[in-house]
């Protein structure tokens, strides 16, 4: 019984009767309301489901993630460029669809160019473009990732590996909001927002001379700093439980518990890998698990240190059919092309319709475990090579 109740000396139907009609208002706090279930996992139990929704599919309850939340809706509203710093697999991509998908662009094109794989050569046309002949093997006109983000957001990940010849032509393309294609002439104008990444110290970097200092004052007018994974360990219980649903559905699995000791033992490993290294481990824990709960045997599995790529480990152990390993391949390439069919063809390289036919096969639901490594948000149109 609430404390209005107490002093009206009325029964609680009475006061849910008047809340109904309207004569009672601002009594929010006098109604009961259940208990949030804690997040944290409880040794030995299944795993909670999180205290509110990911934000913009990203997760985490700790103060340093909900600094960057609030960072993040600051600087969404407007057009300002962001900089985003942290080490390989803490999210940085995520926090850049976040930004984008929090904007007033949200609508348009978000593009990706990963600075780390396309060959220096090729770098110049991927960022603005060529036209035909402009290079051997240039046959044809072909859109950079400038043009392909017009009006939208542009999404540099790892600036810090462009040249300081591509690095000028960065900045003048920031300045004077145009470019040119690889062998054009005609100025071509760009309306972007324009998002960056990376691992390094881009501070470090313009002292020692390898990153221009124009540029870093045009490209990091706002900062974002990633903590790793070890400067936020109470965030691992809530990521550890969207990892284990996630692979679960995905082998086919019923596991809804950590064992007390594996999860003490993950609580306290240093992660050199971040998320990307605690997605890696779960998802090979999954693979290997025969009972409904993790074990230390499951997860630490070899040696720790080098599982900080791909967990591949037990995913086509010998002795599987060809036609299991082929959907265990499609499966992990659905969710690494974030759900996206289309993408997943081309990395599959057959067709979309050859997709989506072995795709009914299975018989199950792909499209609700497909997603990128860290959280669930809307896909997006990438660049990469």
């Amino acid at each position: 019984m609430c404390k209005l109740t107490v002093k009206l000396g009325i029964g609680l139907p009475l006061v849910l009767a008047l809340l109904v009609h309207g004569f009672v208002d601002q009594t929010h706090e006098c109604v009961a309301r259940p208990a949030v279930p804690s997040t944290r996992t409880t040794p030995g139990r299944a795993l909670a489901a999180a205290v509110r929704p990911p934000y913009h599919g990203i997760i985490g309850e700790s103060p340093q993630m909900a600094e960057i939340f609030a960072r993040i809706d600051k600087v969404a509203v407007g057009d300002v460029n962001v900089c985003i710093h942290g080490e390989s697999g803490t999210g940085k991509e995520l926090i850049a669809r976040a930004i984008h998908y929090a904007s007033p662009r949200r609508n348009r094109p978000l593009i990706t160019l990963d600075c780390t794989t396309i060959p220096e050569g090729l770098m110049e046309s991927h960022l603005f473009g060529h036209v035909r002949g402009a290079f051997t093997g240039a046959t044809e006109h072909r859109e950079g990732v400038f043009a392909l983000a017009h009006t939208g957001s542009l999404f540099i990940d790892e600036l810090g590996e462009l040249s300081p010849r591509l690095q000028a032509k960065l900045l003048r393309v920031i300045q004077t909001r145009e470019f040119s294609k690889v062998g054009g002439t005609k100025p071509i104008r760009t309306d972007i927002r324009l998002i960056t990444a990376t691992n390094k110290d881009l501070k470090a970097a313009v002292a020692q001379g390898t990153f221009r200092e124009d540029l870093y004052y045009r490209v990091a007018v706002f900062m974002i700093k990633v903590p790793a994974l070890r400067e936020r360990p109470e965030d691992i219980p809530h990521l550890v439980d969207h990892f284990l649903r996630r692979f679960a559905g995905l082998y086919g699995k019923h596991i809804t518990k950590v064992t007390p000791a594996t999860l003490e033992r993950m609580l306290t490993q240093p992660w050199p890998g971040n998320i990307r290294q605690l997605e890696n481990f779960l998802e090979q824990a999954v693979v290997l698990a025969e009972g409904d709960s993790l074990t230390e045997r499951d997860l630490f599995a070899g040696d720790f240190s080098s599982v900080a790529g791909p967990a591949l480990s037990g995913l086509f152990e010998a002795g599987l059919p060809l036609s299991e390993v082929e959907r265990r391949h499609i499966l992990r390439t659905l969710h690494k092309a974030l759900g996206n069919r289309t993408e997943a063809a081309r990395l599959l390289q057959i067709s979309v319709r050859c997709l989506q036919y072995k795709l009914k096969a299975y018989g199950r639901d792909v499209a609700a475990m497909a997603g990128p490594d860290l959280g669930l948000v809307p896909s997006q149109q990438s660049l990469r090579g």
